[in-house]
């Protein structure tokens, strides 16, 4: 046993000798600490080395070679020379101080180079100039100070550059002039200052440029970014810029995304963003600009991203987003803001996130055009949550812009001459419906007097009426209006059919005697239809109606709303949750006012469906509960077979005592072997025929029981006792 055990090792010790042979065979003999298991990779990253390992032979099928994260600090001229055939040399997170200029002589083949993470302070020039089929280099996070344009001669095929985390302070003139084919330039982390105009020339292919953290504190020169026509971002974040001059970016006619956050910019003047005809992304967060004007943003003809967050804007241009038709972002959060125009997002129809947060909102009439414009968005079936929240005036300290009454939105005395020649939706809606019922019975009334009434009396009648419809008489210039007896009452429902449909003035009228038949219909995971009707005898050209929507049974609130005109009866909510409990409320918009009192007779519940997704997990619970059922069944057939075959074995065994019991108490004669003759047989026969067919009390002999064992041991003994034989 143990002879065949040792030959058994001896033989896998042969293999993996053998095994070891031909990979030693393949790259020569490995280097000390390395790792040598593929043929092509040669692993000495992390190994605590101190010097690039040596090599005796040359290193012709090593295509990578890594020797990141040790502790070299120098490479000479003849750390390399034998991997001839290397592709790819990492060297990041050493402490390399000096590279010596005949380092990379041999390393014709390379292709990516990685030096970053060290400590070199300088390249000497012409130390890259033997890597022709150079294409990546990583320089970064060093304590390079100066960078010439001989140090990246000959690197025509060189496509990313990195040479962020240094301290460059300067870029001199055509510093990148060789490098035709780069495509990806990193420069951020640096302490730059001034960039000369010609230092980007020669890069007509350059896709990706980043210049954030450094020190520039201008943009002047219209000619810095001149060659870089195949441009697609460019940030310039997180500096010092102050100004940014006309024209600095027209030249870049494919630009994408600009970013210039971060910086102490405070004016841009109009023409800063021409020839940005293809930018999608503006980023100007975390500036000091005080105002948007109007023209600033028209060359952005295909924005769809704007971020002014953390300025301190306080005045936004009716038209500054007028040319952006493709805008979808926008955010001015944290501004100093108290109005915006209402209609100032009238063209930007695929705008659907604004945020509007952390400004000093003053909910007065100058934000009624931005009401109305919420409402006509919601009435559009779209989900668009603009929070605009009230800091002034106190009694609105806190409340939503959306959910404040236009009512509510009182007139401060320092723009009551704006919001008086604007007139408000709540004034201009009532308005024109009293007009109406006053010109119709102004006819009336000079159809049958004959004559006007003197024009004092018209003012008279006029404020009494606004009175007695709750509203205010307005200061605006007179609109001829009806005159009506001084005896008229004006109801908040006028019913008089004789002259024509009733006029609702009172929403809370309205929804009480308007609204009927409120129903959802359509019910999907995330849209519904509401439906509802109004009596057929109403005049309805001045109404309009707003759905509320909930979710219901949870503790934050969730209110949106919906508005629609008066004409339509149904409407379908879009957006909604999956499997999610809402209230839905229908209420009418009565001269652009509504009830107080929410219309609870006007509400339904309604519960959305599941997604399409949780149909495959139902059908899984239900095969689920069935293959359980199944299994119940199984089980409870097993323990009734079981239980059953118990049974019958019992039975079986009860059975077979009750014969036992029988033949012992038979009243027939025991059997006996030496008499088993034909007169036996006779008389046997004779006795079962002559028992009568009646029940005879059994005789003392056939009581008596045999003395032997005869039911358990047949054996001969009990035969030889000469027993006396009872007859009848």
């Amino acid at each position: 046993m143990d002879t065949g055990y040792f030959l058994v090792r001896i033989c896998f010790f042969l293999l993996s000798l053998h095994g070891f042979t031909s990979s030693s065979h393949a790259v020569g003999v490995c280097p000390g600490r390395c790792d040598c298991q593929h043929p092509q990779h040669l692993m000495c990253a992390n190994r605590g080395l101190h010097t690039v390992p040596l090599q005796s032979s040359k290193q012709e099928e090593v295509l990578v070679f890594s020797l990141g994260g040790n502790f070299i600090g120098n490479i000479s001229a003849l750390d390399l020379v034998r991997y001839t055939a290397l592709a790819r040399l990492d060297l990041q997170f050493n402490q390399i101080q000096n590279i010596h200029r005949d380092a990379f002589e041999g390393l014709s083949t390379l292709e990516e180079l990685y030096l970053g993470h060290n400590h070199l302070s300088r390249i000497q020039a012409g130390t890259l100039q033997p890597l022709k089929k150079l294409s990546v280099f990583y320089g970064n996070n060093n304590d390079i100070m100066h960078i010439t344009g001989e140090l990246f001669a000959s690197l025509e095929h060189l496509v990313k550059l990195r040479l962020d985390g240094n301290g460059i302070e300067r870029l001199q003139d055509s510093v990148f002039k060789d490098l035709t084919s780069l495509r990806y330039l990193h420069l951020e982390s640096n302490q730059l200052q001034h960039i000369h105009k010609n230092a980007f020339s020669k890069l007509a292919h350059l896709r990706f440029l980043n210049l954030s953290h450094n020190k520039l504190t201008t943009l002047r020169g219209a000619l810095t970014f001149s060659s870089l026509h195949a441009l697609t971002t460019l940030l310039l974040s997180e500096n010092a810029i102050q100004h940014v001059g006309n024209k600095v970016f027209q030249h870049l006619q494919r630009l994408s995304k600009l970013s210039l956050s971060h910086n102490r910019i405070s004016h841009l003047d109009r023409g800063a963003l021409l020839g940005l005809s293809s930018l999608r992304e503006l980023l100007m967060d975390g500036n000091e600009l005080q105002m948007i004007p109007a023209g600033l943003l028209d060359p952005l003809e295909l924005v769809e991203h704007l971020d002014f967050s953390r300025n301190r804007i306080s005045d936004v241009d009716s038209l500054a987003f007028m040319h952006l038709k493709h805008l979808r972002v926008l955010k001015l959060k944290n501004n100093i803001l108290t109005s915006l125009s209402g209609d100032i997002f009238r063209l930007n129809h695929f705008l659907h996130d604004v945020d509007l947060h952390g400004n000093n909102w003053t909910c007065d009439c100058r934000l009624e055009g931005l009401k109305s414009w919420m409402a006509v968005t919601h009435s559009r079936g779209k989900m668009l949550d603009v929070f605009v929240q009230c800091r002034h005036p106190a009694s609105l300290r806190g409340a939503y812009l959306d959910n404040v009454n236009s009512s509510q939105l009182e007139t401060s005395e320092n723009w009551a001459h704006l919001c008086r020649s604007r007139g408000g939706p709540e004034e201009s809606q009532g308005r024109r419906l009293w007009i109406k019922m006053m010109q119709e019975k102004e006819e009336q009334v000079q159809g049958d007097q004959g004559g006007a009434e003197p024009e004092h009396k018209k003012d008279s009648l006029r404020k009494r009426g606004w009175k007695k419809m709750g509203g205010k008489p307005s200061t605006a210039p007179r609109t001829p209006t009806a005159s009506v007896p001084s005896g008229e009452r004006f109801d908040l429902l006028r019913m008089d059919h004789k002259e024509g449909p009733p006029v609702f003035t009172d929403p809370c009228v309205f929804n009480h005697l308007g609204i009927v038949n409120v129903t959802v219909d359509q019910v999907t995971s995330s849209t519904v239809t509401v439906c509802w009707t109004t009596r057929a005898d109403l005049g309805l050209h001045e109404v309009q109606y707003r759905i509320l929507f909930d979710r219901f049974g949870t503790p934050d609130r969730f209110p949106r709303y919906v508005y629609v005109p008066g004409s339509s009866r149904s409407v379908t909510l879009q957006e909604l949750r999956p499997d999610v409990t809402y209230m839905v409320c229908v209420e009418g918009v009565v001269a652009g006012s509504v009830c107080e009192v929410a219309p609870r007779d006007h509400c339904s519940g309604l519960v959305t469906l599941p997604e399409e997704r949780t149909s495959s997990v139902t059908s899984d619970l239900q095969l689920v509960t069935v293959l359980t059922i199944a299994g119940n069944a199984v089980l409870l057939l097993v323990v009734g077979g079981v239980w059953l075959g118990r049974s019958l074995k019992k039975k079986l065994q009860r059975r077979k005592s009750a014969v036992h019991v029988r033949h012992m108490y038979s009243t027939r004669r025991p059997f006996r072997a030496n008499m088993a003759s034909a007169s036996v047989s006779a008389d046997f026969t004779s006795y079962q025929s002559s028992r009568p067919a009646r029940l005879v009390p059994p005789k003392l002999g056939d009581l008596i029981e045999f003395p032997c064992d005869r039911f358990q041991d047949t054996g001969s003994s009990c035969r030889d006792n000469d027993m006396p034989r009872f007859s009848d």
